[in-house]
């Protein structure tokens, strides 16, 4: 048998956060799906900030977070507005409200605490876990949604961030969102 040790160690962090979440009582009212929605419409940048950048984060079915998305747009945590350029497309931003939501949840309590105590220790088991996440994206080839600051198309111009993918200046606060469109930088050995 392979060893498990890791897939253990990771899975019990998964449970962890998740008894976390459903105990919590800013909760009460939120499904699993509507928050990981949230968490990640509060980290990706504009050209992300989709139903179907939610949909490819999460990995779920159209249906399944068109649903959710419509229950937190009922609940005042999301509003949708029209693409400026593409009247077919919607882009979704986060409420106040939701923003306050997140800021007093996350980091979760008990995650936050147990990294503290583990001093420098903790830095290293962020930057190994990143490693990790990395070569499992390439390894199964599936998108990365890296940081704009990470992804081959980022690029300077005249001193600011700059796509070069969609060929558009970025806001210096871009570096640090989440992108769907995002490609890591090829390292040769």
């Amino acid at each position: 048998m392979t060893d498990t040790i890791l897939f253990d160690l990771l899975e019990r962090l998964s449970s962890l956060s998740r008894i976390w979440f459903r105990q919590h009582p800013l909760l009460a009212e939120l499904q699993p799906i509507q928050l990981s929605a949230l968490m990640y419409l509060a980290r990706c940048n504009h050209y992300s900030n989709t139903p179907l950048g939610v949909t490819d984060y999460l990995g779920l079915t159209k249906g399944t977070v068109s649903q959710s998305l419509k229950a937190l747009e009922s609940k005042g945590l999301i509003v949708k507005t029209q693409d400026a350029r593409d009247k077919r497309s919607v882009h979704l931003q986060l409420t106040g409200a939701a923003r306050d939501l997140l800021d007093a949840l996350l980091p979760p309590a008990f995650l936050a605490v147990g990294e503290a105590r583990m001093g420098a220790r903790g830095g290293q088991l962020e930057t190994l876990l990143g490693e990790l996440l990395r070569e499992v994206q390439r390894s199964a080839d599936v998108p990365s949604f890296g940081l704009c600051a990470t992804c081959r198309f980022h690029l300077q111009a005249d001193g600011l961030p700059f796509c070069g993918l969609t060929q558009e200046p970025l806001a210096p606060s871009d570096a640090a969102l989440i992108c769907r469109e995002h490609q890591a930088v090829e390292i040769t050995p």
